[in-house]
Parts: structure tokens; C-alpha cells; sequence
């Protein structure tokens, strides 16, 4: 959703003018060098507080902002705890975290690379032999992890947002949708192009509890939540509520009367996301773990660079290059590399996001009333340009 939507500021950045011929060719390998340099950061008391002003409205009903790091430091809230009532949003409350779960699943895959458990060259069907067809039988971890594998989505009831709306307490199985998306045919051959899609993730997961011996929930609370005292992060399993205080999460419908508007979709069961997308987190939370993660305290030596490490493949429908790590993506923004995830579940969206030396770390909770949307969030997007500047 980042790189898809974030593209659409390249047109409000900076032009480039190419040098005349009467330009010296100092003067061009010059203005070349400076134009290469990042931007500075943008000034987070003159920026952040715009972006997520005038909460609730139609695209947001809150909003909850925490950008950390070595220039500077900035926390924030606005729009309400939900609509009835018209209370102010709670800063400390929980929230469905979506695909972020996928970087606390590569971290505890990569922990296990690193214990010698799991080989990442080894391919996922030699672990799950029951599981995996033939078709699929060179799909390595690597390539779960990163998008790269070839095996397409599997199937869900419904086509609408209504129809999943009324089929949000059904529970899925990860070996049932494994089962579901692997009858199909490969989309692509492993290792040549990038999709980005759940189900990657959702054997992961499988693959965890296998070399374990344990439920991937406990292996991430060992691994993860425990050691980093991420004290309201949890895997909801298949309850449907979020457990604790949390502000409302909406989504644009049509209603029983037949108009269309917002509906409080905070009770969905999130068991189609499971180890791609079901945790439930907090934005002290996800900014700790940011900072450790990216100074190398969750994933420690040579294997944290998987997580910084793009495969040289192009995306199945753009054609561009990949932009998905082994957890993360890439998107340039403000002429620095920002790294991270974004993730949407009904009602809400989150990221988390740091640059490498982290001198400027984002986590952000928006209660967005269009997180399945092909565009990104335009209180999303605000809160990210006004951390990093505009993509470029």
C-alpha cells in the first residue's frame, strides 16, 4: 500500500533541470551532488500536528502518533475513542496491528535460522512434507519470507466488504487455507518474481511450530513480547474483540437500510491473518521494538540483513523492483531509505518505520474507515510525509 500510494506525491517533488551546455562541468557535478543528498527531516512540531488535525472525518476517526529517534522525538493523538460518545482518543490504546505481524514472524523465523533450526535455503515442503504438493516442492524459506515463492492467495467466502462483514466470526485454519492456496497452480516460479501476498506468512508460521514443537504464539511471546516487555502486544487466536481499552474502528459500507456509511467493525475475528496479520499492539509497544529491532536486539548478526535486503526480482503486476524484505519494504521518502511495514485490518491501519541509523523512527495507529482500499489512507499518508518529507 506504501510504495502503490506514496507515488502519487513524486509530482509535488522537487524538478531536476538538466544542466545548458553553457553550465561548467564543475558547476553540473556539483548541483548533481547536492541534489543526491537526502532532505533535512521535516520539523515535527511544524509538520505532525496538521496531519492529523480535524479528526474525526470521512476517511479517519483517530489517529495516534509516536516518531522517536536521534533528531528528535514527537507524540500525539486526535479524533475520538468512537462516535457514540465523541470522547477524545485514548494515546495509549490497543489496536489490530495487521501486517506488521509479518516482522515479529521474520524475526522468529530468523532467530531459528540462527540457532541452526531452520535453513532458509531449505525449501518450506522439506519441513512440511504433509502439507506442500509437489508443484511447490522448490519453494524455499527465503522465498516465504520474501515474497518471492510463487504460491497464490487462498480462497475466502464473499467478494464485499459486506459479505466478509457478515462472515467476520468464521475461523480458518492455517493448514486449511495452505491446503486452499496450494491446490492451485503456481503463479510464477520461485525466485523470479515478487507477489506480495499472506500466505507466505501463514506457512511460516507452520513451519515455526514445526521445528519447535511449540504454538507459534508462545515461540513469538518467548522470542519477542517477553524479552522486550511488549506487555499489550498479543495474538488474539480467535477471539473477535480486542482485549483492554481501544478506540473504535469503523469501515465505509452499505448499512441494513440500504445508504452507505460507517459501521464499527472493532469485533472482526482476524484468523485469516494469523502469523501475516493478526496481533494486537499499542504504539509504545510497536516503537519499542522498532528501536530494537533496528539496533540489532531481535535479529542480531549477519541475518538481520535479510530483513535489509530487497530480492533483485520484479513485482508480478507493476513490473517495478521488488520492494519487500524479509519482514519489511522499502520506500524512498525525502531522498533516505525509510524502512518498515504498514498493515490494515477493518477500521484500522498501522506501520512501523525507521531509517537504517535510526535518526528518525514513525509508529502510527489510524482508525481509517478505508484500510482495505487500493490507495493509501490520506491521514496515513500525511503522517508519514510529514515525518519523512515526500517520496523521492
Amino acid at each position: 500500500m506504501l510504495a502503490a500510494a506514496l507515488v502519487l506525491g513524486v509530482a509535488a517533488g522537487p524538478a531536476i533541470v538538466p544542466a545548458t551546455a553553457a553550465t561548467p562541468p564543475t558547476a553540473t557535478a556539483t548541483a548533481t551532488a547536492t541534489a543526491a543528498l537526502p532532505a533535512p527531516l521535516p520539523s515535527l512540531e511544524t509538520t505532525m500536528p496538521g496531519a492529523i488535525a480535524g479528526l474525526p472525518r470521512a476517511d479517519a476517526t483517530a489517529a495516534l502518533v509516536r516518531v522517536g529517534g536521534t533528531e528528535g522525538s514527537w507524540q500525539g493523538s486526535s479524533g475520538v475513542h468512537d462516535l457514540e460518545s465523541g470522547s477524545p482518543a485514548d494515546p495509549a490504546a490497543r489496536f489490530r496491528a495487521g501486517s506488521v505481524t509479518k516482522v515479529f514472524t521474520a524475526a522468529t523465523v530468523l532467530q531459528l535460522a540462527a540457532e541452526g533450526r531452520i535453513d532458509l535455503d531449505r525449501t518450506a515442503r522439506s519441513y512440511l512434507p504433509e502439507l506442500i504438493p509437489g508443484r511447490y516442492a522448490r519453494v524455499t524459506v527465503r522465498q516465504l519470507l520474501n515474497h518471492t515463492h510463487g504460491i497464490p492467495a487462498p480462497d475466502f467466502p464473499g467478494s464485499t466488504v459486506e459479505e466478509w462483514y457478515e462472515d467476520r466470526f468464521r475461523i480458518h485454519s492455517p493448514e486449511e487455507m495452505v491446503r486452499s492456496a496450494t491446490a492451485k497452480p503456481r503463479e510464477f516460479r520461485p525466485g523470479e518474481k515478487q507477489h506480495y501476498l499472506n500466505i507466505g506468512y501463514t506457512i511460516a508460521g507452520l513451519l515455526v511450530e514445526r521445528v519447535t514443537g511449540d504454538t507459534y504464539e508462545r515461540q513469538v511471546e518467548r522470542r519477542i513480547l517477553r524479552p522486550l516487555r511488549l506487555r499489550d502486544t498479543y495474538s488474539p487466536g480467535t477471539a473477535p474483540g480486542i482485549a483492554g481499552p481501544h478506540n473504535h474502528g469503523y469501515q465505509t459500507m452499505r448499512l441494513d437500510d440500504g445508504s452507505t456509511g460507517l459501521r464499527d467493525v472493532s469485533v472482526w475475528g482476524t484468523t485469516d491473518g494469523w502469523a501475516a496479520g493478526d496481533l494486537v499492539s499499542t504504539t509504545a509497544d510497536l516503537e519499542r521494538f522498532t528501536r530494537a529491532l533496528f539496533a540489532g536486539r531481535v535479529v542480531r548478526g549477519p541475518l538481520l540483513e535479510e530483513m535489509f535486503t530487497l530480492p533483485k526480482v520484479p513485482d508480478v503486476k507493476s513490473g517495478d523492483p521488488a520492494a519487500y524484505s524479509a519482514g519489511l519494504s522499502m520506500k524512498k521518502l525525502g531522498g533516505r531509505e525509510v524502512w518498515g511495514k504498514t498493515g490494515g485490518r477493518w477500521g484500522y491501519n498501522t506501520a512501523i518505520t525507521s531509517t537504517r541509523n535510526g535518526e528518525r523512527t514513525l509508529v502510527y495507529s489510524v482508525n481509517s474507515t478505508d484500510a482495505k482500499g487500493q490507495d493509501m489512507n490520506r491521514t496515513a499518508m500525511k503522517v508519514m510525509v510529514a515525518t519523512y518529507g515526500l517520496p523521492g
